[in-house]
């Protein structure tokens, strides 16, 4: 039987709606007009003001002008390289990290947690952290976007609370029938756990597709610079001249700067907007099942 609303629940309702339509448009906005104006032609977009509801003059020369540039298909490659190296080292030492401190039986436990939560709030800073990979010998090496960020102490605690909540009585039928640790780890542990592995696998791709500090602090040739760091270096110097671009008049650099920065942006972050839906429906499942508990 449908229940009756009171007018209280549905004035509710309407202001409920009312308030998250608005902020769903403040969030999806800027992302709409960066779209737009990418799609605009330069001399128009610098002449316009205010709201953008559709593209002023249609025009391809932006996204032209960034596919032109050599930097950007090897950033692409590059960044793919980092995250795909990247992402098999995280999961890999995340999840025998998280699954060895999982274990009540494990010797040092606690005081090993207590310093993983340590480096949640404090760190050694920049500058002893680049003499470490200096000392390592990783400085202008991939090894540098990839082993000084193995672990990241959040998503151990969410993937041991994860393995924590696993029935133990499963682990003990499996020794039981002469299985090893190993054997529970990558037969029972990991494919009991695919919501909070796919939660993991997204934080972490988002970092390393993200990440640009790193590759400026330990990158010296430019054919091994990122994605991201290559966007910086056209948004921060607008550095129009290493673009490719063959414009000479200042003016005009200046009015195709405006849309080739929007073009820049949607290039750079369109591939990880197109991977997150098929991950969202782990999102919720799998942050509540590795949540911690008091």
């Amino acid at each position: 039987m449908r229940s009756i609303e009171s007018s209280g629940e549905r004035v509710f309702s309407v202001i409920n709606v009312l308030l998250l339509g608005v902020f769903g448009f403040v969030c999806a906005y800027p992302v709409y007009y960066i779209i737009l104006g990418s799609l605009s032609d330069p001399m128009a977009m610098m002449k316009h003001t205010g709201f953008l509801w559709k593209p002023y003059g249609f025009n391809l020369a932006a996204y032209r002008t960034v596919f032109e540039n050599r930097m950007i298909p090897l950033g692409y490659l590059n960044t793919l390289w980092y995250m795909a190296a990247g992402l098999a080292v995280n999961m890999l030492f995340t999840t025998l990290g998280a699954y060895a401190l999982s274990k009540r039986t494990m010797a040092l436990r606690n005081p090993i947690m207590l310093l993983v939560s340590f480096t949640m709030f404090f760190s050694g800073g920049m500058i002893p952290s680049y003499l470490l990979v200096l000392r390592l010998g990783m400085v202008d090496h991939w090894t540098a976007m990839v082993f000084p960020s193995a672990i990241n102490s959040f998503n151990l605690i969410i993937m041991r609370t994860s393995f924590q909540q696993l029935p133990e009585e499963l682990f003990e039928s499996v020794r039981i029938d002469g299985g090893n640790e190993w054997q529970i780890f990558f037969r029972i542990a990991l494919p009991l756990s695919p919501a909070v592995l796919a939660v993991i696998v997204l934080y972490y791709a988002v970092y390393h597709w993200n990440s640009w500090m790193p590759a400026m602090m330990y990158m010296r040739t430019r054919s091994h610079y990122p994605l991201q760091l290559v966007l910086r270096e056209i948004l921060i110097n607008n550095d129009l001249n290493s673009m490719g671009t063959g414009i000479s008049d200042a003016a005009d650099k200046e009015f195709v700067a405006v849309t080739l920065k929007y073009a820049t942006i949607i290039v750079a972050t369109l591939p990880i907007m197109c991977v997150y839906p098929f991950l969202q429906k782990y999102f919720m499942k799998g942050v509540m099942i590795g949540a911690l508990k008091g």
